[in-house]
């Protein structure tokens, strides 16, 4: 079985035991906690992945970063996911519960990367004009990219919408090749 099934199933059986518990929204923030220490710490995958390691200290490191900041619910899954041996997959489970979240509650997530960062106005109506299009909510995640020439990029469920200078050079180098613009007669 691959990682990406790994993750599925152990999310998967993490949303019905929250939804079960009714602490849902509660769950997705310690999840996201989760994926955030497991993407800021490179030494502790390093140890999770390290089979020499005892289980022992696994579940002890495990306690020590997690139990006060998480639920019981969330705690007592981490736990046995490491129990289980599968503390390498912590980061994974975590980000695939945080999609199956998303789905649950009808959110979708936008990326939007621009040149400088954008005021409060035009996040408004980008949220706006992905909500309309999708029908959902929308929980938008904008950042900054100085090497981005002009304009903006604009991902959200698994489209793009790519308004990028270099783009529209690409696209007309692209035409100039194949002479679109010669007449054919």
């Amino acid at each position: 079985m691959n990682d990406y099934r790994i993750n599925n199933h152990y999310a998967k059986a993490l949303l019905l035991l929250s939804i079960d518990m009714d602490v849902v929204d509660r769950v997705a923030d310690d999840m996201r906690l989760v994926s955030a220490v497991c993407a800021e710490n490179r030494e502790l995958a390093v140890v999770f992945a390290n089979p020499v390691v005892p289980l022992d200290r696994k579940l002890a490191i495990v306690n020590d970063l997690f139990a006060s900041r998480v639920t019981d619910a969330t705690l007592a899954f981490l736990l046995f996911v490491t129990r289980k041996k599968r503390s390498i997959n912590l980061r994974g489970i975590a980000d695939a519960y945080i999609t199956m979240f998303r789905d649950y509650r009808g959110i979708v997530f936008s990326d939007l990367v621009t040149h400088q960062p954008i005021d409060d106005v035009a996040r408004r109506m980008v949220t706006e004009m992905v909500a309309e299009y999708t029908g959902k909510t929308v929980e938008l995640h904008d950042r900054t990219d100085p090497k981005m020439l002009g304009c903006f990029k604009l991902e959200f469920d698994n489209k793009m919408y790519d308004a990028r200078i270099r783009t529209k050079i690409r696209r007309l180098r692209n035409q100039f090749a194949r002479n679109d613009y010669e007449s054919k007669l």
